[in-house]
């Protein structure tokens, strides 16, 4: 289990490196310095907590504040998905470059990317509470 927590710690490293610069002012008015580097911190902690639960339980505190933040996010997206799934356009994820011409594509990666940020924290806290009850 510990070699896979590394991994995916690297993983969240590699997320969090790729999102420092995540501010697109093509697609938002006023893009967001401080949301580019709260996700970036985010991704950091995420990739740190898998090498923190490699030897101890995490706090009930950390799951709960993770969990949230994830699903203020995924509601944030959730029009942008909605309409790339649902809307008269076809459903788009590429494009022909990284640069999100098209305001559903950079919504929906960002809801992908909060729901792969909430596996993780679920499977953090799946590993917690193994680790809690092996103690008893």
């Amino acid at each position: 289990m510990k070699f896979l927590n590394y991994a995916l710690a690297l993983i969240f490293v590699i997320f969090a490196w790729f999102q420092r610069n995540d501010i697109d002012p093509e697609i938002y008015t006023n893009p967001s310095s401080l949301d580019a580097a709260l996700w970036f911190l985010f991704y950091l902690i995420i990739g740190i907590t898998f090498i923190v639960v490699s030897f101890r339980k995490l706090p009930a505190w950390y799951f709960i504040l993770a969990v949230v933040a994830c699903l203020i996010e995924m509601a944030t997206c959730g029009p942008g998905i909605w309409a790339n799934l649902f809307g008269e356009e076809k459903f788009n994820m590429t494009q022909t470059s990284m640069s999100a011409e098209d305001p559903r594509v950079e919504l929906s990666r960002e809801f992908f990317g909060a729901l792969i940020a909430l596996s993780a924290v679920v499977f953090q806290l799946w590993q917690s509470r193994r680790k809690s009850s092996a103690t008893r």
